[in-house]
């Protein structure tokens, strides 16, 4: 069964709107793993605006699945990343004032820069995978940087899901079978959420793990956040 990892940057956004510590964010990623999530996705970014630094070093001793830290690269992010060894790192190439992830990597372009940075946190035993388009020539060149997995970029399937869903999930299906064949384990996420979550897993072979914030969180408003994340993990039964 595909991995569900609960990202709680959102958590950590609302916290920080009013200062203080409402809601918890330890306690939040605690409850998500006793709810059943099988892992627990952040995303600090330079200036900190909801996951900070300071969050993601208490998380990791209190977790018991697998933590997952996405981010861009830089110095203090390769830093903190090998201080709290994550069992994976997610590379994303966000700008710092990125409002969200928006772009995979080009992996032809920043292919050296990427050998030695993923190099580095394979020296501390860490998984490995790159956010990426759906695109093979992509995923080709991915898998020469020693990446471990990718992590395929969803915004344009969950996009274009309600037009035409086969149309949709055409270049994903493409770029799994590719990852595959070289030898790439295969995550994916951004905007999948309980419309259109069960396609894409039920269509994408092999896929290990799926990390879902903004629609987890949102619908936990209304169905609560246990309930949410049992949701959640039928789909992708």
């Amino acid at each position: 069964m595909t991995k569900l990892s609960v990202n709680i940057n959102k958590i950590a956004t609302l916290r920080n709107s009013r200062g203080g510590n409402i809601p918890n964010v330890l306690k939040v990623a605690l409850d998500c793993e006793r709810f059943g999530a099988e892992g627990i996705t952040v995303h600090p970014r330079p200036d900190e605006r909801h996951i900070k630094f300071a969050d993601v070093l208490e998380l990791k001793p209190l977790l018991t699945t697998e933590f997952n830290i996405e981010g861009y690269p830089s110095v203090p992010f390769i830093d903190m990343v090998c201080k709290v060894k994550p069992a994976q790192v997610t590379l994303v190439p966000d700008a710092p004032d990125a409002l969200t992830s928006n772009t995979g990597w080009d992996t032809v372009k920043y292919k050296d820069f990427l050998k030695e940075i993923i190099k580095e946190f394979k020296k501390q035993g860490i998984r490995t995978s790159i956010f990426i388009d759906p695109v093979e020539d992509r995923i080709i060149h991915a898998a020469d940087t020693g990446t471990d997995r990718i992590e395929l970029y969803t915004e344009a399937y969950a996009k274009n899901f309600i037009s035409g869903k086969e149309l949709a999930i055409e270049p994903y299906l493409k770029a799994a079978l590719k990852a595959d064949e070289v030898g790439l384990g295969i995550n994916a996420g951004h905007d999948l959420n309980l419309d259109n979550l069960q396609y894409f897993s039920t269509i994408i072979p092999k896929l290990l793990e799926v990390s879902i914030g903004h629609a987890l969180v949102a619908d936990s408003l209304y169905y609560g956040l246990e309930n949410t994340i049992q949701m959640y993990k039928r789909l992708l039964a």
